[in-house]
């Protein structure tokens, strides 16, 4: 009976069999570990060809950067590290600091801030590692560290006793200005004994150094009589408003004048404000003036007759000069981004220098006698054209060779001629009196300081890595003392 009701069941088709059959999970895709871990499934694969074009050049320029800046720290360490024996010599209570002098001048066609800057990033970190002290005299525009020292040289010279012609002008505020050295006099504060030193950046700086020696030096205490009006002058004009008010108090003042010159008055409302009136009109805050520059008392060409100051000294502070390259200009760009990717070369030159500065170790005069190739006029035909002049051996001093090449970085500013300009220090070529020269002397750095330098690589004793901290904070350092036996000493090894 069951088997003849099985019989009449119609049988199940094979197509609806298979759609009961469940489908198989889908695969899982990705790292099963990144999954668990609830992070998105990556998917590695190689970059587009714009993609690869932008990853190269910034990392090649992202690289070149990183580099020198590591290299140019290294190089500044380096020269920190033979100095910084000098900070911890101790300076007995009653005796000053040594204290240097800075130069520093702003670039032709540009403000002084590129000059800051670059003192702060290449030579203040040297100085700071010797705790020198220093004191600063800058220029703004072209001849102000002539006028500078220039001045500094003539307050020495009344110091040490020279007497101008009009020395009851600058007593009293020459008094003012010593009133802190004689404070320190009383209370037994010496100066340093020593070499002080200078320090000049730059070429267009290092011009107007030489020429206010030479102006200090061999010019006179007083303003030469053209100085003194051209200076009284420019100090004593009056403006343009005062001349027409005094000019308005000489004219009768009628009914029409009073209007207009007093709206209160005219307008006849005494609690009426000024600012309502449409007369009154605001005054304009004016901007301070720029001190006025004191011009050269002596010329270039009154070198040779002019009598040499009877207080100078044998040898005049040494002196230092550190290059200032300052490159403007958009087609430059080249040329500024190769020196921006090799400024570690201009670190370690300019800490080179310092260091020769703060070390003192070895100081030399300039040679007089530095010889060049030039071209010299026929005698007797000096009006035929420079292309025909005769090659020749020349003779310069060595300070007016250094750092000769930065001139042709200059801003074409520095090379304009204007009618009834002053003098222009930067445009002119150098001139040397040799009562000058030969007391100027240099810093050198002697050959063995110089090799120790480059045997240091440039790491900071002080400063220890992240696993040397971890290590000495675990108590897990190493013991690097010498042992006896290590000595040549025998019989310690169980001591």
């Amino acid at each position: 009976m069951s088997g003849q009701v099985m019989a009449d069941k119609p049988p199940i088709p094979a197509e609806d069999v298979v759609k009961d059959v469940p489908p198989p999970p889908p695969r899982p895709s990705g790292n099963p570990v990144f999954r668990m871990m609830g992070m998105p499934n990556f998917r590695f694969k190689l970059p587009s060809r714009n993609w690869l074009i932008f990853l190269s050049v910034t990392g090649s320029f992202t690289t070149a950067v990183l580099y020198d800046r590591y290299h140019k720290k290294r190089a500044q360490q380096r020269w920190c590290n033979i100095v910084s024996h000098i900070a911890r010599e101790p300076l007995p209570t009653t005796q000053m600091p040594r204290k240097i002098t800075i130069f520093l001048s702003a670039p032709p066609g540009d403000t002084i801030r590129a000059a800051r800057e670059h003192f702060h990033e290449y030579v203040k970190p040297v100085l700071v590692a010797a705790a020198m002290d220093w004191d600063v005299i800058e220029g703004r525009r072209e001849g102000d560290v002539r006028a500078g020292l220039a001045e500094k040289i003539r307050k020495r010279r009344r110091k040490d006793g020279e007497t101008p012609a009009n020395s009851d002008e600058t007593k009293s505020s020459e008094e003012r200005e010593d009133l802190v050295q004689t404070l320190r006099g009383t209370s037994g504060v010496k100066d340093w004994e020593g070499v002080q030193g200078d320090l000049v950046l730059g070429r267009h700086t290092w011009k107007e150094y030489v020429r206010g020696l030479h102006e200090g030096w061999l010019g006179p205490l007083d303003p030469p009589p053209d100085t003194a009006e051209t200076s009284n002058s420019k100090n004593d004009a009056s403006p343009i408003p005062s001349e027409q008010s005094s000019a308005a108090d000489d004219t009768p003042q009628t009914s029409d004048t009073l209007a207009k010159s007093d709206p209160l008055s005219a307008s006849g409302d005494p609690a009426k404000p000024l600012s309502d009136s449409p007369q009154a009109a605001p005054k304009k805050e004016e901007k301070p003036k720029a001190p006025v520059q004191i011009p050269p008392y002596i010329s270039t060409s009154a070198y040779p007759s002019a009598p040499i100051a009877p207080t100078i000294p044998d040898v005049l502070p040494p002196a230092t000069i550190l290059p200032l390259p300052h490159l403007l200009g958009f087609l430059n760009t080249p040329i500024r981004i190769y020196r921006f990717l090799n400024r570690r070369h201009l670190a370690d030159e300019t800490g080179r220098q310092v260091a020769a500065l703060v070390l003192a170790s070895h100081i030399r005069p300039w040679d007089p006698k530095s010889e060049f190739m030039g071209s010299a006029a026929i005698p007797g035909q000096e009006n035929v054209p420079q292309a025909y002049n005769v090659p020749t051996t020349l003779e310069r001093w060595e300070l007016e060779n250094v750092l000769e090449g930065e001139e042709r970085d200059w801003h074409k500013v520095a090379w304009k001629r204007y009618q009834g300009e002053p003098e222009r220090v930067w445009r002119n070529s150098m001139v040397i009196d040799s009562r000058i020269g030969e007391r100027m002397r240099r810093f050198d750095l002697l050959s063995d300081q110089e090799d120790q330098a480059r045997k240091d690589d440039g790491e900071d004793p002080a400063a220890k890595g992240f696993w040397a901290n971890i290590k000495e904070t675990l108590g897990w350092e190493e013991d690097r003392s010498v042992k006896g036996w290590e000595h040549g000493n025998f019989g310690e090894e169980s001591e």
